[in-house]
């Protein structure tokens, strides 16, 4: 809190604490013991998918057959997969991969969801019912499923993957924001900018926008760990990256074959994802309790 200093009628300064979001964000946060660690353990993810390719040990694409399927080890720390190449390396270099197809497809998804959920519940009328009822469409097929069924069409790859991810992700942010937008707009500040002449624009997003922004980043938060899991189950399926990539959905699916002989080659890969999700979960929970109004009044 930064303090300001206020004189009343008989000259008595008097010391006044001025109120700062971040500063109760953070005094707020660190109260989320669980969510605060998750937190951490997100910032190093990031840090290893910027410089993993720079401080990976081993080449992640080269093979060598004098060490196939060996076991985690001091030469190895997670062991080698069916062609020498060192599962670590490939772990480091893959979480750049997996975190950056996450992160632009629930971007992407919360862009598009966002604009189409302030329009629905601004407009209502036609568009409200065409814009929901399409949502309701999408939303009667598994987000797996419905994410298998985009990229059967447009083709295997990560950038039909991204494309296949934030489909699935729009009608939940449409269906987030349109609830919110709906509260916000029978607001007495939203009421006083139409009276004024403003136009519908501005008081979408600079008046009613502002106002979805705590729900937007608790669900993003956690739609990233859904969209982790579906990047990895659709190149586990050979849908998403090449075999040859060190996608971590990928890795499970090449090192299937030895999980009774070597079982290292699955693990390590899918400790990796349970961990990040998890993680992603918790941080969402944590947003979830620190943001959410009504959570705080519990």
């Amino acid at each position: 809190m930064e303090l300001s200093k206020t004189v009343n009628q008989s000259n008595t300064i008097i010391t006044e604490k001025k109120y700062s979001p971040l500063k109760e964000f953070w005094k707020n946060w660190k109260r989320q013991k669980t969510a605060l660690w998750a937190s951490f353990f997100i910032l190093l993810l990031i840090i290893i998918a910027v410089v993993g390719p720079y401080i990976a040990p081993y080449d992640p694409y080269k093979p060598d057959y004098n060490s196939m399927l060996q076991g985690p080890g001091s030469k190895h720390f997670a062991g080698t997969d069916e062609y020498g190449r060192d599962i670590f390396s490939r772990l480091l270099v893959g979480s750049r991969i997996s975190l950056s197809v996450s992160f632009l497809s629930v971007f992407l998804g919360a862009i598009v969801g966002t604009i189409l959920g302030l329009i629905s519940g601004y407009f209502g009328g036609w568009l409200d019912r065409f814009i929901m009822r399409s949502s309701d469409v999408m939303f009667a097929f598994p987000d797996l499923l419905l994410a298998i069924a985009i990229v059967a069409i447009l083709g295997p790859g990560l950038n039909n993957v991204v494309i296949a991810v934030s489909i699935f992700s729009v009608p939940s942010f449409a269906r987030l924001v349109r609830g919110a937008t709906l509260e916000a707009k029978e607001t007495v500040f939203v009421e006083a900018a139409k009276s004024m002449g403003a136009s519908h624009f501005r008081i979408m997003f600079q008046h009613i926008l502002p106002e979805t922004l705590g729900s937007l980043i608790v669900f993003i938060s956690m739609r990233i760990g859904t969209a982790i899991l579906a990047a990895s189950s659709l190149s586990f399926l050979g849908l998403g990256a090449s075999p040859e990539t060190p996608d971590w959905g990928a890795m499970l699916s090449l090192g299937r074959d030895y999980l009774g002989t070597s079982s290292h080659v699955v693990m390590m890969p899918g400790i990796a994802i349970f961990l990040t999700v998890l993680a992603f979960n918790v941080v969402g929970d944590g947003l979830r309790d620190v943001l959410d109004p009504k959570t705080k009044n519990e």
